[in-house]
């Protein structure tokens, strides 16, 4: 699958929020099965950083400047909840500022062990592909 097959692609936003153990926040929206980062696609006019930093205030409710988000990277690949569509996801570490709390169409939240993710088979494919894989490489230190 990709941009020559002519599947619909989707861009998004997705943040990473890691706690004092090193644990990443998932969250599992309403009437899907698969479990994510939080963010979201960009409203007309926005930056990646930008819509990460609406999409944590609208999701879970937690204040963060778009400058205060760091680049991990982008990354193409199928998107978890739409069948033969690809995503193409800005990814961010984001600091955490507060507890979370699922708002909008949050139906979940989860925290993830990096070291125990290969034993879950409910994470999107941006999870298992490139942000776990990524944040091990890294230390997965917080900002």
């Amino acid at each position: 699958m990709g941009e020559a097959s002519g599947a619909p692609v989707i861009t998004v936003t997705a943040l990473c929020l890691l706690d004092a153990r090193g644990h990443l926040l998932l969250v599992r929206k309403r009437g899907t099965s698969m479990f994510m980062q939080p963010g979201g696609k960009p409203e007309p006019g926005e930056t990646p950083a930008e819509t990460g930093a609406r999409e944590l205030s609208e999701e879970l409710g937690l204040a963060v400047a778009p400058e205060d988000l760091t680049l991990l990277g982008t990354w193409r690949g199928p998107a978890a909840n739409e069948v033969d569509t690809l995503l193409v996801a800005t990814v961010f570490l984001c600091p955490l500022t507060a507890e979370p709390l699922p708002a909008a169409e949050i139906e979940e939240l989860a925290w993830l062990d990096l070291g125990a993710a290969g034993d879950r088979e409910d994470l999107a494919p941006l999870l298992t592909d490139f942000v776990i894989p990524h944040l091990i490489a890294v230390g997965n230190s917080t900002p």
